[in-house]
């Protein structure tokens, strides 16, 4: 059988997708280096990593189609389908699933009256369940385009997709402030995040997030326990607290299991 051409931008398109090609793979020693971030480039032009854009990424880099699609298949943060504005991701791994993650996706599927990597009617939003993002400390968390919203509940994370859904402003618990999904790949492929005051308003961790190195430090972290019971906005803190999480800090191990105490038994104390 004859083989087909491979899919084209538009001229206009294409040319301008070159021009940013160029400034991503002069970035790297080797071209072929510059493939992930390439597909992000072409996923900020269409939402989705196409075929077009798999062909797009394999000449620029010299590869084959092949090669880019082993690559684009088997990394979670490319979509192979359109999808909505808003990517809302559940994360229903261990510790956000036993403290309210699968319940937050139940709620929002039947909500949203969508199911696993679906997309509403509107094209506002695709639900996802995700995994370990690696916030356990304020479980359970949603992540709307790749930033944290900690500590959710279902009633925070049904308001949290009305608000995307009508156009309504919503602040990220931390880091830069929320864009579209196409806007968000053109920063992970490398471009700087143009908007007013959006560098100075990302944020890093948490101080939950930094209880394992005050630990590692001799410090004792402050017990902050935050309620479940859907209220919005944030837990009034313990006297002396410097930090909200969704659970305890740590505590000695004796405290949660007499039978295995952290101090030492007599026989190591002789």
């Amino acid at each position: 059988m004859p083989q087909l051409p491979a899919p084209q931008y538009p001229a206009e398109v294409r040319a301008r997708l070159e021009t940013d090609a160029k400034d991503i793979i002069a970035r790297y020693p080797g071209a072929r280096s510059a493939l992930l971030p390439l597909l992000h480039l072409v996923q900020s032009e269409e939402g989705h990593v196409s075929r077009t854009g798999m062909a797009f990424c394999a000449e620029q880099l010299d590869l084959t189609t092949a090669e880019v699609t082993a690559v684009a298949t088997f990394y979670t943060m490319y979509r192979r389908k359109p999808g909505g504005d808003y990517q809302v991701g559940v994360c229903t791994n261990t510790l956000c699933a036993v403290m309210g993650g699968d319940a937050i996706f139940d709620e929002l599927k039947e909500h949203l009256g969508v199911g696993n990597d679906e997309t509403t009617e509107d094209g506002k939003v695709t639900l996802e369940h995700i995994e370990c993002n690696a916030a356990c400390d304020f479980a359970p968390v949603v992540m709307v385009n790749w930033e944290f919203f900690d500590n959710q509940t279902p009633e925070s994370a049904i308001r949290l997709v009305d608000d995307l859904r009508e156009g309504r402003t919503v602040e990220p618990t931390r880091g830069a402030p929320l864009c579209t999904y196409k806007e968000t790949a053109r920063i992970l492929a490398g471009f700087p995040d143009e908007r007013p005051g959006a560098v100075a308003a990302s944020g890093g961790a948490g101080h939950a997030s930094l209880i394992g190195l005050r630990l590692a430090r001799g410090e004792t972290p402050q017990r902050v326990v935050r309620p479940r019971d859907g209220a919005s906005g944030p837990a009034a803190p313990q006297p002396g607290s410097e930090h909200l999480s969704s659970h305890d800090a740590p505590q000695e191990t004796s405290a949660s299991d007499p039978s295995h105490p952290a101090a030492p038994t007599a026989e190591e104390g002789e």
